[in-house]
């Protein structure tokens, strides 16, 4: 089954916002058997929808719409879906009480007569109940294509995908299998492990699939399987990673197939009851970020504190004066005494810190730009290393986070 997804507005052409929908999207299908084709965006316009959706028609077997069904006059989804199946707006009873309980409910302006224009829906559409918000999603069939039309705002379109687009695919359309899983590795490029591992790739089953996922400091081997015998499917994907693993062993350090490394982290320090502090410097709290927004964190993650001055580092974590003088901000010396000042005030079992400089200037250190110490202490002991993440401020962060992250997990594992 193969699925297009389309995107409406303006906001997202003239990059005013992110589009995640599509990201959102395309993952939930993809875990039911649903292959995406083509993700477009377009623009609110009416020639520009009707050329979309006909076009999406043609070659696919499902399309998905968000956005342009609001009550002001710009979104026009709704008219123009109208018109693609020669149809017209009838008022639905039941949308119109919803929408008059939200306002009476939830919402303190008074509900108006463009508010209950929402419940004035393509007489043809079948109506996906939208408990979050004003406007129900729809579903439409013409020929042998479905075209369901969404909401843009993302957790009533996230609401509607899960609870209600997902379950009718499920029960009314046959899909194959597609099985991921995704090694990760880290201190080879793209170029010197595909050499490393080109007779195994081409030797591959024709239903198995690979493909290389680089980001900073790290590559992502994706191995997907796709077919209708879901043990043959698992069976091989078994059977290739065993290989694959003996060949760079030396360069991975996780399996990923739904979750992060942080999120595996996560698990871990649940799993095991410990917990981390962290103490960040030039990463500016993007390590406790990215830990926070997982669900549950506050089950090991004990606070976070953002040094990013050198008198911050001094009078709070406790990182001694002749320290920083003798041996520089940026230097193995501090990161380790900023890490067991953090597990110290936080009363963590895990502490991780990050000092260097990300340039563009030197600052309070003469340590060329790029030069990083990440320290982790541990229940056991404390160490510090040394890296040189380049020279563009925005890779050296993130990186940077990477690496630590690597760095904990292989702590956690010896515990």
């Amino acid at each position: 089954m193969l699925a297009e997804i389309i995107t409406i507005g303006d906001e997202i052409l003239i990059g005013q916002i992110v589009d995640t929908n599509s990201a959102f999207i395309s993952k939930e299908l993809n875990k039911i058997g649903v292959s995406v084709y083509q993700i477009t965006s377009i623009q609110d316009d009416r020639e520009h929808i009707l050329k979309a959706l006909a076009d999406a028609q043609s070659r696919v077997d499902l399309v998905i719409v968000t956005g342009g069904l609001g009550p002001t006059k710009d979104d026009i989804t709704k008219h123009t879906f109208c018109e693609y199946f020669q149809d017209s707006l009838v008022k639905n009873k039941k949308v119109l009480e919803h929408i008059e309980a939200l306002f009476a409910k939830h919402i303190t302006t008074p509900i108006s007569d463009m508010n209950r224009l929402q419940a004035m829906v393509p007489s043809t559409a079948e109506v996906l109940y939208n408990e979050f918000g004003t406007a129900p999603g729809m579903w439409f069939q013409k020929d042998n294509t479905v075209f369901v039309s969404l909401p843009g705002v993302p957790f009533e379109m996230k609401n509607l995908i899960t609870n209600r687009v997902i379950p009718k695919i499920t029960e009314f359309y046959e899909r194959p299998y597609i099985i991921h899983k995704t090694i990760v590795t880290y201190g080879l490029g793209e170029s010197a492990i595909a050499e490393r591992i080109e007779a195994w790739e081409n030797a591959l089953p024709s239903f198995i699939k690979l493909a290389y996922l680089p980001s900073l400091g790290r590559v992502r081997l994706r191995m997907s399987a796709k077919g209708f015998e879901r043990s043959l499917l698992e069976d091989g994907i078994a059977k290739e990673s065993k290989k694959l693993v003996s060949l760079i062993g030396d360069i991975v350090y996780g399996i990923e197939d739904e979750e992060t490394l942080e999120q595996l982290i996560a698990k871990l320090l649940t799993e095991k009851k410990l917990t981390l502090a962290t103490a960040e410097s030039f990463t500016g709290g993007k390590i406790a970020k990215t830990m926070t927004a997982i669900p549950g964190a506050s089950a090991y993650f004990k606070g976070s504190v953002v040094s990013y001055a050198t008198e911050v580092k001094i009078n709070v974590l406790g990182v001694p004066k002749e320290l920083v003088e003798k041996h520089s901000v940026v230097s193995e010396a501090v990161a380790v005494a900023m890490a067991k000042g953090a597990q110290k005030l936080l009363k963590s079992d895990f502490a991780i810190a990050t000092t260097g400089n990300a340039g563009p200037t030197k600052g309070d250190s003469n340590a060329e730009v790029g030069t990083v110490f990440i320290a982790i202490v541990t229940p056991n002991r404390v160490f510090a290393e040394k890296f040189n993440m380049g020279n563009h401020r925005t890779r050296i962060v993130k990186k940077s986070v990477n690496k630590a992250f690597e760095l904990l997990q292989k702590e956690i594992l010896k515990m």
